[in-house]
């Protein structure tokens, strides 16, 4: 007999189909950081930088010729160590916006009436930063712009990527300043000096028994003085069309205030401060050059502050009167003076200064490694403007703070320092200065 072979099939033809492909990866990680041009913005952006490039995210940092040699030494730092981003610096328009060439830094604008000039200076950077971004590979999947760069909403919407907005003030500023301008306060109020009650502080009221009140010298807002005005529109848009917000604070330093504007902004708040603990490196001669290039030895300061206890720091117009305060005082004491007080007049005063004051004091021109010195274990006290990054740096430290705020946002951070802290006494200024005038000087006695 001849064998046959049976073939069984499957009549409905239900054969097992091949298992579907993998979804595709997400795309990794890639954040573009746009600091605002300016010191105090610029070193917690790049300490933000660090920080995500160490969790694996790769990192494109924004910078201008000017404002990257001044953080040279931290690129140099950053290839050696193999982290993770790119530093792009993009020619700065100083010709094209009517600027004294090499003005591309806040510090470095040589008088006020050129502010408006500089801030529209910076929306000429927005097409040249998205034609290099368009290039990137890996592709950007986030942008997170310093709040004083609403030109990047455009570039970050045509490259159809999130674009989260970093406040580098303290949250008590930028709550009450957005609340304000959410309740037409700023457009209300004729004396500057009224108290006003601040709407929203519930847990504030509960807790003290009375409502937070501020008046609008003192909490100014964005860009509120007579010229700013499509520019701060410009800032509120950019901020409300952003996916989320990123502020260098943490909950537990201001915490009514966080909840506060978590409530009222209706998006996603990240507290990722303060970003200055990122910069703990034990390596002295890498921390002493953040931000700037330190106009001190590094090795005469630090034998300088293994003698003595105290920190005494002043950054005012009326030298003379300071200094002398100073030297009455009989206590060592640091005296930074920044490049800008820095006249003739000044320097050959100081040469007597310095000769008397030897033993106990020590004067620095220029930028100071201030991270460095607050967390030396010789200082015992900060005299400060109460810029945000300062009030961080020494509530990180534990270093206990004299408050002499100037403006911005300097005065609520003094009642925050004062009065919730409760780690500051409050030397009594109640007025905003830029520079002080002849009815304004302080006086050694003060």
């Amino acid at each position: 007999m001849t064998k046959q072979t049976t073939i069984i099939s499957d009549s409905n033809n239900n054969t097992a189909p091949p298992p579907p492909p993998p979804p595709p990866s997400p795309p990794s990680p890639h954040v573009v950081l746009v600091p605002l041009m300016a010191q105090g913005h610029i070193i917690p952006m790049l300490d933000m930088a660090r920080l995500l490039a160490e969790r694996g995210t790769r990192v494109t940092f924004i910078t201008t010729p000017v404002n990257a040699s001044r953080i040279k030494p931290i690129i140099v730092r950053v290839h050696e160590s193999n982290l993770p981003i790119d530093f792009i610096e993009l020619p700065f328009p100083c010709t094209e916006a009517g600027l004294p060439p090499g003005c591309e830094n806040c510090d470095l604008i040589p008088s006020n009436d050129l502010f408006p000039t500089f801030f529209s200076s910076l929306q000429l950077l927005a097409l040249p930063l998205e034609q290099r971004l368009k290039n990137l590979v890996p592709r950007p999947t986030c942008m997170i712009n310093d709040m004083f760069n609403p030109w990047t909403a455009n570039v970050a919407r045509s490259l159809n990527i999130r674009r989260l907005v970093f406040h580098g003030p303290s949250c008590i500023h930028i709550y009450c300043s957005h609340v304000f301008h959410l309740h037409k306060i700023y457009e209300t109020v004729t004396d500057e000096f009224e108290e006003i009650a601040v709407p929203g502080l519930t847990d504030y009221d509960d807790v003290v028994g009375q409502s937070f009140k501020v008046c609008r010298m003192h909490a100014p807002g964005w860009f509120t003085s007579p010229g700013y005005e499509k520019l701060r529109e410009e800032v509120l848009h950019a901020e409300e069309t952003a996916d989320g917000v990123v502020i260098n604070t943490f909950d537990d330093v201001e915490p009514m205030f966080v909840e506060a504007y978590k409530k009222v902004v209706g998006k996603d708040v990240w507290t990722v401060g303060p970003l200055c603990l990122y910069d703990k490196d034990d390596d002295f001669s890498a921390r002493i050059v953040r931000g700037n290039k330190a106009a001190v030895d590094q090795e005469k300061l630090l034998c300088w502050l293994d003698s003595f206890g105290s920190l005494i720091r002043m950054n005012v117009g009326q030298i003379l009167e300071i200094g002398s305060g100073l030297e009455a005082s009989e206590v060592p004491f640091i005296w930074v003076i920044k490049d800008a007080e820095k006249c003739p007049k000044v320097e050959e005063w100081l040469e007597g200064f310095e000769r008397r004051m030897s033993l106990r004091s020590f004067v620095i021109k220029g930028w100071a490694p201030q991270a460095v010195i607050l967390s030396h274990k010789s200082v015992g006290g900060f005299v400060s403007h109460c810029g945000w990054n300062s009030t961080l740096e020494a509530a990180s430290n534990g270093v206990p703070m004299i408050t002499w705020p100037q403006f911005g946002d300097q005065f609520l951070n003094e009642r925050l320092v004062v009065e919730f802290l409760r780690i500051g006494i409050a030397i009594g200024v109640k007025k905003p200065v830029f520079n002080y005038g002849e009815d304004e000087i302080p006086v050694r006695e003060g």
